[in-house]
């Protein structure tokens, strides 16, 4: 191994542990923290779409394994149930960790995505909802395989919560398939970090929007920094239109 070093074939992490030249940083930096990259930082290496735009590495150390100084160390430390090992935990894996890291959205946006994307077996979520607190079961059965976006995910999570009832994905003639619709009326469109900045796609939601209008339908139109960042200013303008269509029905 140390030949290998020498001859720039390898990289020594720290003492006992290499790395192969082309290894992502992340993973390298858990390795030399002492264990594998999970929660988000794990979930976006598979793909997936997490609540945290840029998540620090998170390093499952397994029940008991042992922290090790490293240059320029931003490692958060998770000494969940398991072996110490390298690497990058698996997509059910860093799900199970993630709830319990960073709390219900965390989980629930990215277990949708992971589900959407087709890493999520039918065993593999009953797994995960086994590892759950009982209180938190219920965000596996309320997930959906069809979600677009984490912003979608998020928005119905909130609305849930708030007892607002909303059809998912629905094909309106003349319009096309929006996000949700409310109380047969309401229409809520979400535009996520890189959709929608265009001209062309600009274009596209206007006339929409306006053909929407013509058949009775109230749109609402809401970004990523919106959901994000100024919740209570979307959670407002849901509540005021729902108000108004209450009041002309």
């Amino acid at each position: 191994m140390a030949a290998q070093v020498d001859a720039g074939a390898i990289r020594r992490v720290r003492a006992g542990v290499f790395a192969a030249n082309n290894a992502d940083e992340a993973v390298v930096r858990a390795a030399a923290h002492g264990g594998a990259l999970t929660c988000e930082a794990a979930l976006k290496r598979h793909g997936v779409w997490t609540l945290t735009e840029e998540p620090r590495p998170h390093v499952w150390m397994g029940t008991n394994g042992r922290r090790h100084p490293h240059a320029g160390c931003t490692c958060v430390s998770h000494f969940f149930d398991g072996p110490t090992r390298f690497g990058l935990a698996t997509a059910e894996t860093a799900l199970a960790h993630v709830h319990s890291c960073a709390g219900d959205e965390a989980f629930f946006t990215a277990f949708e995505s992971a589900w959407r994307k087709g890493l999520l077996s039918r065993a593999a979520r009953a797994r995960i909802r086994d590892t759950l607190p009982e209180s938190a079961r219920w965000l596996v059965d309320l997930a959906r395989a069809d979600a677009d976006s984490g912003l979608e995910s998020l928005l119905r999570l909130r609305l849930h919560l708030l007892g607002i009832r909303l059809d998912c994905q629905v094909p309106i003639a003349g319009v096309g398939k929006v996000d949700f619709v409310i109380g047969g009326r309401l229409i809520l469109e979400v535009d996520g970090r890189k959709n929608h900045d265009g001209g062309s796609m600009r274009r596209k939601d206007l006339v929409r929007d306006a053909s929407a209008s013509r058949l009775s339908y109230e749109t609402l139109r809401f970004d990523y920094a919106q959901i994000i960042h100024r919740w209570s200013t979307v959670q407002a303008a849901i509540l005021a239109a729902l108000g108004r269509m209450r009041a002309l029905s």
